[in-house]
């Protein structure tokens, strides 16, 4: 497949670069520094055995909305065609930390609903305008219930979620195959420092489980599958349970 990666050069975007890159498919690099584009590259043609230049990179930052047609027009260029956009990147920071900074919050409001979904239109007309493609998009399990430690990060994560799912209702039928994923507690940097739950992931793990949702179409994929179940807990739970909890 001809697959854009927005988000590769760290954590789970990385590793879900990496096994499709060695798996065969042909990759095209966004991100927001120049130099771990590049890094992570050269990285790639490594690890496959590829020629140095194979793995193309372009400049997409998600807070700069007027770089995401140039960005994609670049890696479609550099393909030669489009199958599969996938976006990882995103932004992350504590609740008290939102609260205590209204410009902070301001930001990752933007980024992880507002832009995201800017960027996935445009990445939605290129892939029906060649008849047909996948855009699989991170999304999170924090976005499946209003939650006491992720109220803002997750309002975020839920309106992308609802966004997804109505792509998937809207265009399914005309070729246009969409993957929400939700990751639950990941070890990457983006959670260095953080407690660590029972039943966190590892980046690789997560993205073994993509893959296979990308191959499927699978509609939603949590990651680690478990967290399939306890989301389905935790939505059941009454309101009045809810404010009491800390979960």
């Amino acid at each position: 497949m001809k697959i854009v990666v927005l988000g590769a050069t760290k954590g789970m975007g990385r590793a879900l670069a990496r096994r499709l890159c060695e798996r065969g498919d042909a990759l095209f690099l966004l991100g927001r520094d120049p130099e771990d584009l590049s890094r992570s590259a050269r990285d790639l043609e490594a690890r496959a055995g590829r020629p140095a230049g194979s793995v193309g990179t372009a400049v997409c930052d998600l807070e700069r909305p007027e770089g995401f047609a140039p960005a994609l027009a670049a890696a479609e260029a550099g393909l030669g065609g489009l199958d599969t956009v996938v976006v990882t990147a995103g932004l992350f920071e504590t609740q008290e930390r939102l609260e205590a900074d209204a410009e902070l919050a301001r930001r990752l409001l933007t980024v992880d609903f507002a832009n995201t979904v800017v960027f996935c239109e445009e990445a939605r007309r290129r892939l029906l305008a060649r008849g047909a493609g996948t855009l699989c998009v991170f999304s999170s399990v924090a976005g499946e219930r209003g939650r006491k430690p992720v109220v803002l990060y997750g309002a975020a994560k839920a309106g992308l979620s609802r966004y997804l799912e109505g792509l998937d209702h809207k265009f399914r039928a005309q070729g246009l195959r969409t993957i929400c994923v939700k990751p639950g507690f990941v070890r990457t940097g983006m959670t260095e420092g953080l407690k660590t739950p029972p039943f966190a992931g590892e980046p690789d793990a997560v993205a073994a489980r993509v893959v296979k949702a990308i191959d499927r179409g699978q509609p939603v994929v949590y990651a680690p599958g478990i967290w399939g179940l306890i989301m389905l807990v935790i939505r059941l739970l009454p309101r009045f349970v809810m404010r009491k909890i800390g979960f």
